[in-house]
């Protein structure tokens, strides 16, 4: 079935060319191109769905180097974290409360989640941004995508568009942390009307805010496209590399106190008794990715498109091991000078290996009251995981390059979806979207966490919309979705697929000074995969299954112009979110806790941005953020309250234009926690039950760890537009 699918996509493609040849394309109906890439994934205002769209004029006062995260935060319900404090090297975000493994990331309407974790790892593409054309995050289920199902949120970028016109870019920015970002963007334009080539060098350097949290990144892109009335075809080529030093330890309240730079990351004692830092406790990772798309216009109502896509991964966590057991490298013990030897002093590398490819297709019929798109993709990703041994104290009978452990793991991932659009009347538009989605995981060992396991899962869609008038429209959408659990989740003991309805009603309102959207959600949840606040030994957020839970929200968004040189854009998200009847064992007793709130899901985040614009080449914005307390457990203790807080950035960009070989200058600022709080956005919380006391008396012991981010700091760059 999948392969006659892509082989049915290839022939359609071929088709249209002979047809287009025989057509008068001066009557064909224009579109723009390059939107065809997301078409099949993305929404309008005339669809049912809650989403917020950024472009890269929007993106681009504030984009000095850090991460989209981070670039993001100021949307409605978005909450994003650095591991380094300041925007660069390991980011993160959550959506409505969902943390990013549930979040589907797509780039071109390609998987871009890792498909063993779910994770997004940005730092695997730094200032990616600088080559986003412009991006949609839909909020909840959203409509049927490529990769895994959204449970929280749903982010579409779209990479560069093709330029008609040549041009050339040199960008740089400095700041706080020794963070330096330099940048070269070209494109030749359009050659003969058809052929474009573009691209992009970038290179980012920076110490952290946290101790030794430093981040040495490189990144390309490149794209060769051509276009016609009828075809854009694009073959794009992009990846980065990353040498990292880890800072996903966090500190606990005392050190949070008294020092909340402090890393541990690499401590050891020497021989000595003194304390020292591993200087290579560090990730160093390769990623490049290769995208081939063919879009085509067949008639004025059909239009195509088809997607190959290829990524490579390759690198290694390193890190410094203190008195290690024997037992887990396979060493023998060893007699030295007649003590038992059975531990070690040891470096280890930690690697992956992996491979991401296959294909993603889409039709798209218009006509009148109609619009259906067809749609899907075949994606196999295999990995390879195995750690080893790069020096020791003692080696004992161990071998160069040994690895100790060596294991392999493959998924597969098949989506075919129908979506249809119908307008009933002038002003009621019903939408239908249907899924069926096959996953299959094959892996060996521990270290994988993962065994043969196989989900059929079916995810219908459906909604209406309404125009009360040319100001005013409401939406209404109900969503099922279904979900694999991810590769930590089978080594954490909880690897049933979990379940989510979904249900939107919402209302917008646009006029020439005011654009207002509104939205109530209600998610429902079966075995709901949350966060425990635990985190694995290489620091990656551990899940389990909770049964019953369910995301009560209202989320609200405006833009409003307040004159020629004054806007205001305010957003609120209020929710409820809550475990019901949850189940936990505390002091050697399985407690009943009732309802309690599910783990880093605020109740409050709000987000403001306003703009003043004195003149056209000036601009200014004072950026607001609060998020409300939450817990980073759920089992509402106390001890895993993540304090609320706010953060107020200001932006500032001022445009020269010349007459010249530049054809203009512009000057950006950003002073990010102008207030200098001390805030921290991100956290761990743990329990284990404890005896030693008290044998027999078990007491059940709780921890937590922080992560805080940067007190005020500082970029200043400047572009250079020939």
């Amino acid at each position: 079935m999948k392969y006659f699918i892509i082989v049915f996509a290839l022939l359609l493609n071929f088709s249209v060319m002979a047809q287009n040849k025989e057509q008068d394309t001066t009557t064909a109906k224009k579109i723009v191109l390059d939107e065809v890439l997301v078409s099949a994934v993305r929404v309008t205002q005339e669809s049912p769905v809650t989403f917020s769209n950024l472009t890269k004029e929007e993106l681009q006062p504030r984009n000095l180097g850090q991460d989209i995260p981070v670039l993001l935060n100021f949307l409605p319900a978005v909450v994003s974290t650095s591991d380094a404090g300041a925007g660069i090297g390991y980011t993160g975000i959550r959506v409505r409360g969902s943390d990013a493994t549930r979040v589907n990331v797509t780039i071109n309407g390609i998987p871009y989640n890792d498909s063993e974790s779910h994770g997004t790892f940005w730092v695997n593409l730094p200032d990616f941004a600088s080559s986003t054309e412009d991006l949609q995050l839909q909020r909840g289920v959203g409509t049927s995508t490529n990769g895994a199902g959204a449970f929280g949120a749903s982010l579409n970028i779209l990479t560069d568009a093709t330029s008609e016109e040549a041009y050339g870019q040199i960008a740089s920015s400095f700041g706080s942390f020794n963070t330096f970002r330099s940048n070269l963007k070209f494109s030749t334009g359009l050659l003969n009307d058809h052929v474009e080539i573009s691209g992009r060098l970038s290179r980012i350097t920076s110490d952290g805010y946290i101790d030794r949290a430093s981040s040495e990144l490189d990144s390309y892109f490149l794209q060769g496209s051509y276009v016609d009335d009828n075809t854009l075809i694009k073959a794009i080529i992009f990846g980065g590399h990353e040498i990292t030093y880890q800072s996903w330890f966090g500190i606990d309240a005392e050190t949070l106190a008294s020092d909340r730079t402090f890393n541990p990351a690499g401590q050891y004692t020497d021989e000595a008794g003194n304390v020292q830092f591993y200087d290579r406790e560090e990730d160093n990772y390769k990623q490049n990715h290769f995208q081939l798309h063919w879009n085509e216009t067949l008639t004025p109502n059909w239009r195509t498109s088809l997607s190959l896509h290829y990524t490579k991964g390759r690198g290694y966590f390193e890190q410094f091991r203190e008195d290690d057991d024997f037992e887990t490298y396979g060493f023998t013990p060893l007699i030295v000078n007649g003590e038992l030897i059975n531990t070690t002093d040891l470096i280890r590398r930690r690697w992956l290996d992996n491979e991401f490819y296959g294909t993603v297709f889409s039709a798209n019929y218009e006509k009148d009251a109609f619009k259906v798109i067809l749609g899907g993709g075949y994606n196999i990703y295999e990995g390879d995981h195995f750690g080893e041994v790069i020096w020791a104290r003692y080696a004992s009978n161990s071998m160069i390059r040994d690895r100790y452990y060596d294991d392999n793991s493959r998924k597969t991932d098949f989506n075919f979806f129908g979506k249809l659009y119908y307008d009933l009347t002038a002003k009621w538009r019903l939408f239908g979207d249907l899924q069926y989605r096959n996953v299959g995981y094959t892996a060996n060992g521990e270290e994988t966490g993962i065994v043969d396991d196989t989900f059929n899962f079916f995810n219908p869609k459906m909604g209406v919309t309404y125009d009360l008038n040319t100001n005013n429209n409401l939406y209404f959408s109900f969503a099922v979705a279904n979900r694999e659990p991810n590769r930590n989740d089978y080594e954490n003991g909880s690897p049933k697929p979990e379940t989510l309805y979904d249900f939107e009603l919402g209302w917008r309102y646009i006029s020439p000074s005011v654009q207002l959207n509104s939205n109530l959600y209600y998610m429902r949840y079966k075995d709901q995969l949350v966060l425990t606040g635990e985190l694995n030994d290489v620091g990656a957020p551990l899940r389990a299954n909770v049964g019953d839970s369910f995301r009560l929200g209202l989320e609200i968004d405006a833009q409003i112009s307040l004159g020629q040189k004054f806007e205001l854009q305010p957003n609120i998200a209020l929710s409820s979110n809550k475990n019901i009847d949850f189940v936990f064992q505390r002091d050697g007793v399985l407690q009943d806790l009732g309802n309690t709130n599910i783990s880093f899901s605020p109740e409050i985040v709000f987000g403001n941005r306003f703009t003043f614009k004195p003149f056209r080449e000036l601009s200014m914005s004072l950026l607001t953020k609060y998020v409300g307390e939450q817990y980073m457990g759920n089992i509402d203790s106390e001890g895993s309250l993540l304090e609320d807080y706010t953060q107020t950035d200001f932006n500032i960009q001022y445009v020269i234009e010349t007459n010249s070989f530049i054809k203009s200058i512009v000057i950006n600022g950003l002073v990010n926690n102008i207030f200098n709080a001390k805030y921290v956005s991100n956290g761990y919380f743990f329990t284990y039950d404890d005896d030693f006391t008290n044998p027999g008396n078990i007491v059940t012991i709780e921890g937590a760890g922080y992560y805080p981010q940067a007190t005020i700091n500082f970029l200043l760059g400047a572009t250079l537009n020939f």
